[in-house]
This record gives C-alpha cells, structure tokens and sequence, in this order.
C-alpha cells in the first residue's frame, strides 16, 4: 500500500519492452530485491538492486493499462516506497494498481502560485470520481477540485508541482490514474447486493 506522496523523481535509463532500470537515491535506503516501489504511481518489484537505483519488470498488463511502455531513456518518474505500518497516512490509500490512462489538457498558474492541472479521464473511470474526492495521478494523492464533461481538475500546491513531474506534462502526456479504492469495493457491494 502507497499514500500517494511522492519521494523522489527518478530518471529512467533503460527501457526496452518489459523491463526498465530507474536511477534515483532516497527510495533505495531499505530497497532490497522483491521490494514494491511505486514509479508514476503502478506499484513494481525491484528485481535488481543497485546503489543508484533499481531494475524491474514490466508486465504485458501493466504495459497496457499504464503509461510506463510509452517511457524512453531520459523520462523523469515519481516515486514512492510502500507505507510502512504505524506511518501516518499523509495522502490516501493508493494500492498502486492503476485503472486507466487519462490525457493531459492543460496546466495554468493562478495568481497564488498554485496550479490548476486539467486531464481527461475515462468515460469508464468517471463514475470513481466525486467532487472533493481523492485521485491519484502518476502517483500523486490529489483532490478533486472539479469534474465536469469527463475533464478532472486539480489544484497543485507550488511543493507537489516542484517535487513531482507534474509540471513537465506537455500535450499529448498520458497520465496514470488509480481511483480511490473505496468507491469500487462500495460499487462492488451494491451490486452483489442487489
């Protein structure tokens, strides 16, 4: 399990087909090989343990549902290590399992120094989705501000647009999405229930 508050931004140094090396430094204090780490959010096992970083596998699945196949050599990515017990829950439960792609639309300042991060979601995803609710973006914990015909909005905090790769997003970015886990287990026994 994952909160969704981004550690580092690694950098991707190889990438070809199901397998992938990320470069960073603070995730990797108590890595060891077959730990979980979250990179843009979908949750991996570190097959390979170096000092400066890491190699994993990348499954037909998650290469499909994710935005990990269309990384090159060079691509930054968020990452996080898994809660430990007893660690304070700073985000939202994020289970790293991502649900879909969304596409990005814009990013615009506003006149406080924040952000207001537009992306399209899917039409199969939207239900997930509620004002005020939680939604995790490549790995960020984020609320949701504002929904409105399948476009999902954002605020960012000046700290998570800085530590994050959220500000880096240009057109055409396909962005991770995990909706909170709650509403499917909810959805899940309504209509087991019914």
């Amino acid at each position: 399990m994952f909160t969704g508050i981004v550690e580092e931004i690694g950098n991707v140094v190889a990438a070809a087909g199901a397998r992938m090396r990320v470069n960073c430094r603070s995730v990797m204090a108590d890595t060891k090989e077959g730990s979980s780490i979250a990179v843009n959010g979908v949750c991996l096992t570190a097959a390979r343990v170096e000092p400066d970083g890491f190699w994993c596998d990348l499954s037909p699945e998650t290469l499909a549902r994710t935005n990990l196949g269309a990384l090159s050599e060079g691509s930054r990515v968020n990452l996080e290590r898994p809660a430990a017990v007893g660690d304070r829950l700073s985000g939202h439960i994020v289970q790293g399992h991502v649900d879909g792609t969304g596409q990005f639309v814009s990013l615009d300042a506003l006149p406080d120094g924040n952000w207001w991060l537009k992306v399209r979601i899917p039409q199969s995803l939207d239900r997930y989705m509620i004002h005020k609710g939680s939604v995790t973006l490549d790995g960020v914990s984020l609320t949701i501000a504002a929904l409105e015909n399948g476009v999902l909005g954002v605020a960012i905090i000046p700290h998570t647009y800085e530590s994050t790769i959220l500000g880096s997003y240009r057109s055409g970015t396909m962005i991770n999405v995990e909706v909170d886990v709650i509403g499917k287990y909810v959805e899940k026994l309504l209509v087991s229930g019914s």
